[in-house]
């Protein structure tokens, strides 16, 4: 943070409220965040520097506070140690903690994990309250080496599946790769509920809930009400279109077709091979409408009735947003005035109205949580030491049901992205709106905690995207463009505390996403704490040195190591360069053609020349350019087993020779983005019974097994 000798009134009051007034775009240089920006992230924290006086208003009721004040609302306590902020009270308080338990303690010394009630009571009378969140001090470490399989799930579709991939596909891609690959994990992209539109955003990372699943990911013949529709004929009909619906992905789509720049057959021309997912939902609720006429058993009600307790107001909250957006629409900004606040009269009107509709999406989250848990039984029954890894997306769509239901977690008028810097000049917005560290905090963390508690049960491992964020996030005010932001900081001790916390409740690894802009000090705090990290074969070089290649002994051992994830090119479009003729297409180039195409090649050669010199491109004995790409793929792999990680991903595509990237940033509706199918090499979709027998996937999985 700035230096405290020469600050401004402004620079002061923004230090005092964790918001930065500059920030270092590359190492060695320092940018000042702009006035208008600064007071725009403190009036999203209700702190009013509009005019000098309210300024020094502002600046005079802080520093009161702070002085004033006994203890912050959230106190960390890292088992084994005693919480920093005790230190501070004046002699003689007295202590008094309720546990989670249910105990009382007058001491914060030997107290089980949890998150408890501490109150404090100064000689001179001031009182406080505080939330005291005790965590073992670090995660266990995996439990040993393992490999695994880096999937979007929509992408991988089955001959059962409705046109896009679903968790009895997750099963059964679990039980293959633990029993017949030796694989270790499954990692998918976020299952968060989608906001509902026309058509929907396909993005899996701008979620309408990140505390419930979607219920488009359900295979709707595992309900075990399916079997008692008595409609029949309806049902040989959704059957029906679902078969036409899969075809039409899988089976009719001509190579490279609707994928621009896919170098293939067909390259360019519009037509199937897209995943649908609106039409995916529109046949599968259909469907489960049908199901939901089913009445419940006397033990499947027991189940479910059990699973509305334990949710509680979070789950109705969530299923009348979804109840209300079916009649006014999937913006609830946009909703009757009184309908705006989960609280009013006129909400609870409105759900007492509407309560089948709210039961109704309330017994779909019922549902995809069963089918999400039997997914992970699939996986550990395999003998996968750690099963699914699934995926925390960063922020919500304020458009959706935890931006109502949480709107006063949210800092209104803000929206999270990313400052210009080397990779873009223009900074990012990702229109996702920021969690407030002050009312977080005030809170105890309660929807972050519950959150992570959902996550972290169906889950043998976690991956937090941009984990960065529990550290500090890019406010951009909205209207401005993202140059025009700052860096809001949150208590990096007291969300790594609770994130520890919940995760060894369960025995949940956590791989944190710390890839791009790392601010000093943070992988090392991660790491710590036991949070493995994520490392990417083609940006692992040695940049404090002579920039290249990095050599696999000097690779960190607490990560994931891979050689690509579902924002950069495959494997294979890398290594011959259709990445670059792809964003050419596209006009996404910041450089001539022939120069982008002499960079990317230059990075190639240096990777393979490491390879060969590693004696681990096999098939090359003419020298490296006469190694085929699938020998190449396969170098690539032996490379990250010569590291010390102690998770290797394969990105399942990789394994068939897919060149398209599952997501291309910076596109919209120029490219197919989380609508791909995973194909060969030739563009031509590839079901999952496929995939179990493709002699190229086994070649590459044999030298991920050592063989």
């Amino acid at each position: 943070m700035e230096g405290m000798g020469d600050e401004t009134p402004l620079a002061r009051l923004a230090r005092l409220h964790g918001v930065a007034t500059s920030y270092s775009p590359s190492p060695g240089r320092t940018v000042p965040a702009s006035d208008s920006a600064v007071v725009a992230a403190l009036a999203a924290l209700d702190v009013d520097a509009r005019t000098p006086q309210a300024l020094r208003d502002a600046l005079a009721a802080r520093e009161q506070e702070l002085r004033e004040r006994l203890l912050p609302p959230t106190v960390v306590c890292w088992a084994g140690r005693a919480p920093a902020a005790l230190d501070g009270l004046p002699d003689g308080t007295r202590l008094r903690i309720e546990t989670e338990q249910g105990e009382l303690r007058s001491a914060a010394g030997n107290l089980p994990p949890g998150v408890h009630a501490l109150h404090a009571t100064a000689p001179d009378g001031r009182t406080a309250d505080a939330h005291l969140v005790v965590a073992p001090p670090r995660l266990p470490a995996p439990p040993g080496r393992a490999y695994g399989l880096l999937v979007q799930l929509y992408s991988l579709l089955s001959r059962r599946s409705w046109g896009m991939g679903d968790l009895g596909d997750l099963a059964e891609l679990a039980a293959w790769a633990g029993r017949a690959l030796g694989a270790g994990f499954v990692q998918v992209n976020p299952l968060h509920a989608a906001v509902p539109g026309a058509p929907t955003d396909p993005s899996p990372y701008r979620p309408s809930s990140r505390r419930y699943p979607d219920p488009v990911h359900l295979r709707v013949e595992d309900v075990p009400e399916y079997a008692y529709v008595e409609d029949r004929g309806r049902v040989r009909a959704l059957l029906d279109r679902a078969a036409r619906l899969r075809d039409s992905v899988l089976g009719k789509g001509r190579p490279g077709a609707g994928v621009p720049g896919a170098g293939a057959p067909g390259e360019g021309e519009p037509g199937g091979g897209l995943i649908d997912r609106d039409a995916v939902w529109e046949l599968k609720r259909e469907a489960l409408e049908l199901v939901y006429g089913v009445p419940l058993g006397p033990g499947r009600r027991a189940a479910y009735a059990d699973f509305l307790a334990e949710e509680g107001e979070a789950l109705e909250d969530h299923a009348t947003w979804c109840a209300l957006a079916e009649v006014h629409g999937s913006d609830w900004r946009r909703w009757p005035a009184g309908l705006r606040d989960p609280r009013s009269p006129e909400t609870a009107r409105a759900r007492a109205g509407l309560m089948d509709r709210v039961d109704f999406h309330c017994r779909l989250a019922w549902l995809t949580d069963e089918q999400l848990a039997a997914a992970q039984r699939s996986a550990r029954d395999a003998g996968m030491p750690v099963g699914l890894v699934h995926d925390l997306a960063v922020g919500v769509h304020p458009n959706g049901a935890d931006a109502w239901a949480q709107q006063d977690h949210f800092a209104a008028g803000m929206s999270v992205g990313a400052p210009p810097d080397a990779f873009n000049a223009r900074g990012q917005d990702w229109g996702l709106p920021p969690w407030r560290p002050d009312r977080l905090a005030a809170s105890g963390y309660v929807p972050y905690r519950r959150l992570l508690r959902a996550l972290l049960r169906r889950a043998g491992a976690l991956r937090i995207d941009h984990v960065m964020g529990l550290f500090r996030l890019w406010w951009v005010p909205q209207g401005q463009a993202p140059t025009e932001g700052t860096y809001v900081r949150y208590d990096a001790e007291a969300m790594l505390a609770i994130l520890v916390l919940e995760a060894s409740r369960t025995g949940t690894l956590v791989i944190g996403e710390d890839l791009g802009t790392v601010e000093p000090g943070v992988r090392e705090a991660l790491d710590a704490r036991g949070v493995l990290g994520t490392s990417v074969l083609w940006f692992e070089r040695d940049w404090e040195g002579d920039g290249l290649p990095l050599p696999p002994e000097h690779w960190r051992a607490n990560c994931l190591a891979t050689a690509t994830t579902h924002d950069l090119p495959s494997t294979a479009s890398r290594l011959t360069g259709d990445h670059v003729e792809l964003r050419d297409r596209l006009g996404l180039l910041t450089r001539p053609l022939e120069e982008e195409r002499a960079a990317a090649a230059a990075d190639t050669r240096e990777w393979l020349t490491v390879l060969s010199r590693l004696g681990l491109l096999r098939g090359a004995s003419g020298g490296i350019c006469s190694a085929s790409e699938e020998a190449e793929i396969q170098a690539v792999h032996r490379f990250l087993l010569r590291t010390p990680a102690r998770l290797v991903g394969l990105w399942l595509p990789d394994a068939v020779g897919d060149r398209r990237p599952q997501n291309l940033p910076g596109t919209w509706d120029q490219y197919p983005n989380w609508r791909l199918p995973i194909a060969d090499a030739a563009g031509r979709p590839v079901a999952l019974e496929d995939l179990a027998g493709s002699p190229r996937l086994h070649a590459l999985v044999d030298v991920l097994r050592g063989r």
